[in-house]
């Protein structure tokens, strides 16, 4: 087979095959008298397998998969599509405690000294989150959250809306979210008084997961069949 007939069936150009290949995502292919590299079927199972890994491992993590597989590593391969599948599994329980955040986002637990009429400050908010107050300043500036300050001692202090929208902030952040996403969803919430418009992020956020799985295992199975070719 040539690096066009490989090319030609997935939509790729000659040049993305080559340098597939001197990635080593494909293994080295053999050369004709002239220089011209030569493909086989063997190539074309590499081929296939690793652009089904990529949808739902991601191209880094194909990549490794598909590198440790052609060095003979496949103990390593089976491992990278092990702790993918764990960080998939990372990501339900994420989503999982957003949704569990949404039903009961219980008040932060507070010591003396921590208030001011009701409001606590930055520091044993951060605290009591696991987070930097840098962090939380970083999210002020993104429009996340909107501390008033104390005006005796110009500290930030957050009232009860505020803190839910930090902890909203914080679950979504472990989810994946990009500040950008975020924001206007805290938005949503000031502006509804609750939390009702978070339902669709949610929503889209589990359909992706499941996308995400569903790709997985087609990517397994591509893989088997490469692994079966090259190691029967």
């Amino acid at each position: 087979m040539r690096p066009v007939d490989l090319a030609r069936e997935h939509g790729l150009s000659t040049q993305a095959v080559r340098n597939y290949e001197d990635a080593g995502i494909l293994p080295a292919a053999g050369r004709t008298p002239s220089g011209y590299r030569v493909y086989t079927p063997l190539h074309a199972r590499a081929l296939r397998a690793f652009l089904s890994l990529v949808p739902g491992h991601g191209h880094q993590t194909a990549t490794s998969i598909m590198q440790a597989v052609n060095r003979g590593a496949t103990e390593d391969a089976l491992r990278i599509v092990d702790e993918s599948h764990a960080r998939l599994l990372d990501d339900r329980r994420t989503l999982e405690a957003v949704e569990a955040a949404l039903h009961d986002l219980a008040p932060v637990p507070q010591e003396r000294g921590d208030t001011i009429n009701g409001d606590i400050f930055i520091g044993p908010l951060a605290r009591r989150l696991g987070l930097r107050p840098a962090t939380l300043r970083k999210w002020e500036n993104a429009g996340l959250v909107r501390p008033r300050r104390d005006p005796r001692t110009g500290y930030r202090v957050y009232g009860a809306d505020d803190v839910r929208d930090v902890r909203l902030a914080h679950q979504l952040r472990r989810g994946g979210y990009l500040l950008e996403q975020i924001a206007p969803l805290i938005a949503q919430v000031r502006s509804a008084g609750g939390v009702a418009p978070l339902e669709s992020a949610l929503g889209d956020w589990q359909a992706r997961l499941s996308a995400r799985g569903r790709a997985m295992l087609r990517g397994a199975a591509d893989l088997d069949a490469y692994l079966r070719t090259r190691d029967p």
